[in-house]
């Protein structure tokens, strides 16, 4: 009987407290998968703590530990890119270093794989987190489905198993400034959902911010939906056209007499508001320029300063 290697990609960044457990909660699946040859790769995204100590510490006592340092911090999403690239496992999971998801949800989701599912979903039924938190995740996940990725799962997904096919073909892509989840979710092969509760961070200080949160939203829409477009073209034609009637009706009743001259007041109301329209059209077009160009520079997602293998 053929035994089967299954890598697991964990994404580091900031978590010096949380390795000492997620490293054992992680090496435990050996025992409910006996069968299968593990892999763990880490990849420290630009860690300012000492998270890759511990990692090496760790990389002594296991050799299946795989530890990849990237040159400065690129982001989870170019992390998860690294990983996937040196992982060697005829299946891959991809899970957070805080453990907020359950490694031990792999079994499932691993039997889901050999009955011919390429990608199995974790999805989030709930998560244990403030209704900020909630609210603003529900709101990105609801506007993707509707507007970018039909079908998508309503709470989201960053925990995931897939394929060595589906590995390939990430990897192949290379894309920049994307969601992998949304590129998983994106390529159409056989899904399957495993949903669950996520947990509450329990050590340190979430690195994930504001500013990521809305960067993920922009690259999200940006690369899935041609949706912002549609809302520029819909807009412009819908102002034109009431600026054109209005013109009619302001030139008409002012040679009928029935309304009297325009004054300044709403001459200047009328241009800032055109003139708002217009700002935020060319904001919409500067986020596509912007892409285009960082993707036409064929720079690099990351940059791999070494491998510790």
């Amino acid at each position: 009987m053929k035994q089967f290697k299954f890598s697991i990609v964990i994404p580091v960044y900031f978590n010096e407290l949380n390795l000492p457990h997620t490293i054992p909660r992680l090496k435990e699946l050996q025992k409910l998968l006996p069968n299968y040859e593990l892999e763990f790769v880490f990849v420290d995204d630009g860690s300012g703590d000492s998270s890759l100590s511990v990692l090496l510490e760790e990389r002594q006592k296991d050799e299946r530990i795989k530890v990849i340092k990237l040159s400065r911090n690129f982001g989870s999403m170019s992390a998860i890119q690294a990983g996937l690239l040196e992982a060697t496992g005829d299946c891959v999971g991809i899970i957070s270093a805080d453990l907020q998801d359950p490694p031990e949800l792999f079994v499932q989701m691993i039997e889901k794989w050999k009955n011919g599912k390429k990608i199995v979903l974790a999805t989030r039924s709930d998560r244990e987190e403030s209704l900020s938190q909630k609210a603003f995740s529900n709101g990105y996940y609801f506007l993707l489905e509707k507007l970018a990725l039909k079908g998508y799962p309503k709470g989201g997904f960053d925990f995931v198993l897939i394929d060595r096919q589906v590995v390939q073909e990430i990897t192949h892509i290379k894309e920049k400034n994307t969601n992998v989840m949304s590129l998983i979710y994106w390529l159409g092969y056989d899904q399957e959902l495993v949903p669950y509760v996520r947990e509450q961070r329990k050590l340190g200080k979430s690195r994930w911010t504001l500013s990521k949160k809305i960067k993920l939203f922009v690259d999200s829409f940006v690369s899935f939906s041609y949706t912002p477009i549609r809302f520029m073209s819909i807009i412009g034609f819908i102002t034109a056209l009431l600026s054109f009637f209005y013109g009619i009706f302001v030139v008409a009743g002012t040679l009928f007499g029935f309304i009297e001259l325009q004054g300044w007041t709403t001459i200047i109301a009328l241009i800032t508001f055109l003139l708002g329209i217009i700002m935020i059209m060319l904001g919409i077009i500067g986020e596509y320029m912007w892409r285009i160009l960082d993707e036409s520079r064929r720079r690099p997602s990351y940059i791999i300063d070494e491998i510790y293998k």
